[in-house]
């Protein structure tokens, strides 16, 4: 498929993927940094490049309240925020994967704070984690362009039928330009697919109840149907992404592995710090350091099994989490990391980084290939470690 090479910030390509999908809906609400992509996305309302029904609201909480309205009324439907504002969004996060709505949101990752700050960490999709969405994190615009296009036909899927959040890093991708290939827009069109509802408020022929009053009598029974339905979802995702692998020449699996063939050590991260590790990777690996690099593509569900089995018989594993989790054992990455490898012989240890967009640079990786080797030799470290931060 001829792509076209384009120069966009990652908040653009994501508005592109979205005005691709021929939205019938969009709710919107600013929030930084995730503000510039709504705007982009009104400019082709405006020009009249897609004729989705922009709905401008007085908060996030309406905002996802208006895409849960919508999209039970057979809507295709996408909304997008980040930091304080998912938290907002908070109970009717819940609601919109209770209701197994199809929405599509990017979450454009941003400190949740006090004292306030604008910058990127992870705190915000995970505080989301266990809300029942489909969580994709990107490296750069070209994946978040990638995942927002594969976004629909995941949670579209019959077998699916769940909101799927599109994580990427708020100011390193969001508003850094960057080289992409983009598909057509009716390459893009035809990849997604027209959309079909699993039902509809607006069909008086075939009527629903949606959102009911639902107590001890069945609400368990509800949940779990609702937890049944994650197990199909990695097969799903799977396939959606074989297909646009087949259509683009870009492949993407759970997890991207980079130098794992012989790894004897390996880092764990999400999103844009991937590509600075694996600057120092390649360094260390001229060095004669066996050293790799797993990097988690679909956080929700967690892939389990691919994990356990890609750092099984490594001699030491370095999880790293741009969010904290106040009062756990380590960050979330490390805590879901360390649960997915239980029975393994395996050294993990954990380290905070990045927080409030604190920057990550190569000699934080450094260090943490370092403390590799010493834990590799037989030496004990702290299980939770702090990069970069001031003494």
């Amino acid at each position: 498929m001829e792509q076209k090479l384009v120069a966009l910030s990652g908040n653009e390509a994501v508005a592109y993927a979205f005005k691709q999908a021929r939205p019938h809906v969009a709710s919107a609400f600013p929030i930084t940094p995730q503000t510039e992509m709504m705007h982009k996305f009104a400019e082709f309302v405006a020009n009249g490049e897609t004729e989705t029904e922009m709905i401008l609201v007085e908060s996030e909480h309406s905002a996802m309240s208006a895409a849960v309205g919508s999209a039970a009324a057979g809507a295709r439907t996408f909304t997008a925020t980040s930091s304080a504002g998912f938290a907002l969004m908070w109970e009717i996060v819940y609601v919109a994967a209770s209701l197994r709505l199809p929405i599509c949101m990017a979450l454009v990752n941003r400190a949740l704070s006090g004292n306030i700050n604008i910058h990127c960490d992870h705190s915000d999709s995970m505080g989301g984690r266990d809300a029942g969405w489909i969580h994709l994190f990107s490296e750069n615009a070209q994946e978040s362009y990638d995942n927002a296009v594969m976004a629909w036909r995941i949670g579209e899927h019959m077998d699916v039928r769940l909101p799927v959040m599109v994580n990427y890093d708020g100011f390193i991708i969001s508003h850094t330009a960057d080289a992409l290939h983009m598909l057509p827009d009716d390459a893009a069109y035809d990849f997604i697919g027209k959309y079909k509802h699993a039902y509809t408020l607006l069909d008086p022929e075939n009527p629903v109840t949606v959102g009911p009053l639902d107590l001890t009598d069945y609400y368990f029974e509800h949940k779990a149907s609702q937890l049944a339905t994650y197990e199909r979802v990695p097969g799903i995702v799977q396939s959606v992404s074989e297909e646009f692998g087949a259509l683009t020449g870009r492949t993407y699996q759970f997890c991207e592995e980079y130098a794992m063939d012989d790894a004897e050590l390996v880092i764990v991260v999400l999103g844009s710090s991937a590509g600075t590790c694996k600057d120092v990777i390649d360094e260390y690996r001229e060095k004669g350091v066996k050293v790799g690099l797993l990097k988690i593509r679909m956080f929700r569900p967690f892939p389990v099994q691919m994990i356990a089995e890609k750092l099984a018989g490594r001699k030491a594993v370095a999880v790293l989490d741009r969010s904290a989790s106040f009062g756990g054992q380590g960050g979330p990455v490390f805590m879901e990391t360390r649960s997915a490898m239980y029975g393994q012989q395996v050294p993990v240890n954990n380290y905070i980084y990045g927080l409030g967009g604190r920057d990550f640079d190569l000699h934080q990786v450094e260090e943490v290939i370092d403390d590799l080797q010493k834990v590799a030799a037989g030496e004990e470290l702290q299980l939770i470690n702090l990069l970069g931060i001031r003494s």
